[in-house]
């Protein structure tokens, strides 16, 4: 790759601080784009809309397309790692994903020891197709969420607002729990290897749940596994590029920079300044600006804007969300949200 073709993206998961810092968002490709329920539509289901890779790889560029993002993320579901392993996935309109069987010590022995790579490779070949249209300087990411956050749901059987089937199996039966987490770290593994062996050039592990977690629980279901898929990835390919998501994780989170040795570290919204600053000084950074700023627009996202860019100019960062867009976000948002970020 030439000088004039370098991705700022994966300048600044390199150690190096861009004078107008790249920014993409998290989710940008989804529901509050009309182009996207269009093709949403069209697949017929959430699930085919995943894993046609034609459609797919529609879905990931049409943010390109519109806002010219520095960066694209492939569209793929969270939940195709448990799918891969053994597990019913099934999506109900207004519900969001169910999975089957929930997961327990007696229903743990009938996943798979890995993932079908069969059901994996529309995702691989969705990323073949992306990387083959797009234009050098922006990236191609990846991604998976971390195992438990993967647990959360294969044990809950579907999303929860406090992640208690989770906790209370991880307390109750910590040798399953654990046993649950190897065969994440295993399939996350594989799969974040094969993503990069596609053509993602750097990859995001999400613990969206990380933030529900006690300290010692913190280090054990958290930190741990995702310091074991960093190492393996690394391992087998050594230049791989991987930003960590610790979602929540607040006076956390210093532990998580310590110990997980990812290219960078995103934030969410609730992270004050100074502390910000503090982990900047270790990482690069990405975030961290409220998904509801965005949503309200006006003067109250451009002092938000400012505030976020005036936190991190000094260091390697990439403008992001401090998580997903949401479905309601009036396009007119974006757009000045990046006239503000590139002409700050």
């Amino acid at each position: 790759m030439t000088g004039l073709h370098k991705s700022p993206v994966l300048e600044v998961l390199a150690g190096r601080r861009q004078t107008i810092p790249p920014v993409w968002m998290m989710r940008q490709a989804g529901r509050y784009l009309p182009e996207y329920r269009e093709t949403r539509q069209r697949a017929g289901s959430f699930l085919k809309l995943c894993l046609t890779p034609e459609l797919a790889a529609e879905v990931t560029l049409q943010p390109i397309r519109r806002f010219n993002f520095d960066a694209a993320i492939i569209f793929a579901d969270i939940l195709l790692v448990p799918y891969a392993l053994g597990q019913t996935l099934t999506f109900t309109e207004g519900e969001g994903p169910r999975l089957s069987p929930r997961i327990d010590r007696n229903e743990l022995g009938r996943l798979r020891n890995a993932v079908d790579r069969s059901v994996m490779e529309p995702v691989f070949e969705t990323i073949r197709l992306v990387r083959g249209t797009l234009d050098p300087q922006i990236a191609l990411l990846g991604f998976c969420r971390a195992p438990w956050t993967v647990a959360t749901y294969m044990v809950a059987g579907c999303g929860s607002p406090d992640q208690a089937a989770a906790k209370l199996l991880a307390y109750r039966d910590a040798t399953t729990f654990a046993q649950l987490i190897d065969r994440l770290v295993a399939a996350s593994t594989d799969y974040l290897v094969e993503q990069i062996s596609a053509g993602a050039q750097a990859v995001q592990i999400f613990d969206t749940w990380s933030g529900v977690l006690s300290p010692e629980e913190f280090e054990r279901w958290c930190i741990d596994p995702v310091v074991r898929i960093v190492t393996e990835v690394r391992r087998r390919i050594p230049e791989a590029k991987i930003i960590g998501f610790p979602r929540g994780a607040g006076t956390l989170l210093r532990r998580y920079v310590d110990r997980v040795p990812v290219n960078a570290i995103s934030l969410d919204w609730t992270v004050a300044g100074d502390y910000a600053r503090d982990i900047q000084s270790h990482r690069p950074v990405q975030g961290n600006l409220d998904p509801h700023a965005l949503r309200a627009g006006g003067d109250a996202l451009l002092r938000a804007i400012d505030t976020t860019l005036d936190t991190f100019s000094g260091g390697p960062f990439i403008f992001n969300l401090g998580h997903g867009i949401l479905s309601d976000t009036p396009i007119a948002h974006v757009e000045q949200m990046l006239a503000r970020v590139r002409g700050h």
